[in-house]
């Protein structure tokens, strides 16, 4: 299965292609492995070829110079693999090559495998991640000014004198979705395979929510068991019960999940304490301490999922402090305090989230600087609409 790691005719083309995402797969001996593990050197070569969006099988039949009918089961393999996404649409199908990140590095977890060695994957995705975090994989995910993910708020926190909109409300995107589906948490599921479990007792099935196109796609390719609106709220209570963090993706209009994050398990949150504090973006809610009713009992350090909350002196007998720098207005803290020392207020600013996942693409590789091929892209498809044809 490892026969072709490091070669230039399959995982350099590969990673070249994937570092023209938004957020790319930092070059390591690690990455390599990983990349050799997932994808046989048929995929390899066919993801290398993919352009920046999506494409039918004729015109990657084109690009690989591979006939339809010996393309087509290459490409129904990753789909099944989540390294590519089918798209059925008016009577065609397209095919979008996944990002690594958040990708197929998570599809990787997200449904039983028996084709890979799972646990050697697990620890080598781990180490990956966590190395060299200011210069390897942890800076190029969070390094950007823009988030690439956003946090919600619990709405039964918020003061009563406060309004949120739609977009910063989990159950009204769950509402407007039209389609969800929940499945295996990618996070807890490689902890898993780590030796680890969730020190939360989330459960490592049911309890991450997929929504709208992305939801059906998981949903056909068996990552996701569909759910109606009624039974998604129900998984958002759940979460809650568990202090757990929602967070989606850092857009107003139609996000794409909502993961529902502990601290001992969640990447993004992690990411956040290895020195990434803007990492996810806000809620326009912040965490308080009312010290007058604060004894100092701690309950709330392990309900917040960023460790923002600590003690304000050497012990706790001086009451407990949040760190406004690091606290995400998520809510998730609030039900743990027994003396209702602990809410929600409203912060100074309150944030405004890219307006759609184009902008919010845009926005992180116009701050890397990799917005150029996607303008000549744009270009050519502009061309090819002009002249009718797709190559």
């Amino acid at each position: 299965m490892g026969h072709h790691i490091g070669s230039k005719s399959s995982i350099v083309p590969l990673i070249d292609r994937l570092n023209k995402y938004p957020v790319g797969l930092v070059d390591s001996e690690k990455l390599r492995e990983i990349l050799t593990l997932l994808f046989d050197k048929e995929e390899a070569f066919v993801a290398s070829r993919f352009p920046l969006e999506e494409a039918t099988l004729p015109e990657l039949s084109r690009r690989t110079k591979i006939e339809d009918a010996q393309l087509r089961p290459i490409l129904e393999r990753m789909a099944d693999k989540g390294l590519v996404m089918d798209l059925p649409y008016g009577g065609a199908t397209y095919y979008l090559l996944m990002p690594g990140l958040i990708g197929f590095f998570e599809f990787t977890f997200m449904k039983s495998r028996t084709d890979l060695p799972i646990k050697e994957v697990a620890q080598l995705m781990q180490e990956y991640m966590h190395e060299n975090p200011r210069e390897g994989m942890a800076k190029e995910f969070f390094g950007s000014r823009t988030p690439l993910t956003r946090s919600l708020v619990h709405e039964e926190q918020i003061p009563v004198t406060s309004e949120i909109t739609t977009y910063e409300s989990a159950r009204e995107i769950i509402r407007q979705a039209g389609y969800g589906a929940v499945g295996m948490c990618y996070c807890r599921h490689k902890k898993e395979h780590l030796g680890d479990s969730c020190r939360k007792g989330a459960p490592l099935y049911g309890i991450c929510i997929s929504l709208g196109t992305a939801a059906k796609f998981m949903v056909r390719r068996g990552f996701a068991e569909q759910k109606d609106a009624e039974e998604l709220l129900a998984v958002l209570a759940r979460a809650r019960e568990k202090n757990l963090t929602h967070i989606t993706d850092n857009i107003r209009q139609n996000p794409s999940f909502i993961c529902n994050c502990c601290s001992c398990c969640c990447e993004l949150l992690a990411g956040m304490r290895m020195g990434y504090p803007e990492g996810v973006a806000r809620t326009p809610f912040l965490a308080v301490i009312d010290r007058e009713f604060c004894n100092g009992c701690g309950l709330c350090f392990a309900a917040c999922n960023v460790g923002a909350i600590g003690p304000v002196g050497a012990d706790n007998d001086e009451g407990c402090i949040v760190s406004e720098p690091l606290c995400l207005g998520c809510g998730a803290c609030v039900p743990a305090c027994r003396r209702g020392a602990l809410f929600l207020s409203e912060r100074r600013t309150r944030p405004l989230p890219p307006e759609s996942r184009k902008e919010l693409f845009r926005r992180i590789l116009k701050e890397k600087g990799r917005l150029a091929p996607y303008i000549v892209c744009g270009m050519k498809k502009k061309v090819r609409r002009v002249f009718g044809r797709k190559g």
